[in-house]
Order: C-alpha cells, then structure tokens, then sequence
C-alpha cells in the first residue's frame, strides 16, 4: 500500500479522561483553597484585635497635625 502523503488521524472516540485524577485534584486544590482563606480571614481579624488591645489607653496628640497645602496658581 502506498503512502500518498496524508496525515493518519487517530479517531477521538477513544479519547478518555482519568475521572478518579481529575476528582481528587480538585477536591485536594477546593480543601486548600478553602483552609487557606479561612486562615487568611482570621489572621486579619486576630490582628486587628491585637492591635486595638495593646493601643487600650490612647495617648492624645499621637496624631500627626494635618496642615493646609496653599492652592496652586498658574
């Protein structure tokens, strides 16, 4: 039989996908993502709450003044 030079397609039916890998990737990266932004979530709120505590008596004038800039002229 002679090669008359056209590609070979392999038919796609074939083709399958490994369901139990593609489960299990994505319940694996769903519990990280998940534990992660829930510790992200907490970590905000424990500093907050660290931060408001070791400021508990606050001291007056601590602020910077605010100043006036003079408006620009052309």
């Amino acid at each position: 039989m002679a090669t008359t030079g056209e590609p070979i397609f392999l038919d796609q039916s074939d083709f399958e996908y490994d369901y139990e890998t593609l489960r299990t990737t994505g319940v694996i990266l769903a519990v990280i993502m998940f534990v992660s932004g829930i510790l992200i979530a907490l970590s905000k709120k424990f500093a907050k709450c660290a931060q408001s505590s070791s400021n508990t008596s606050p001291v007056e004038g601590s602020q910077l003044p605010k100043t006036e800039v003079p408006p620009q002229t052309v």
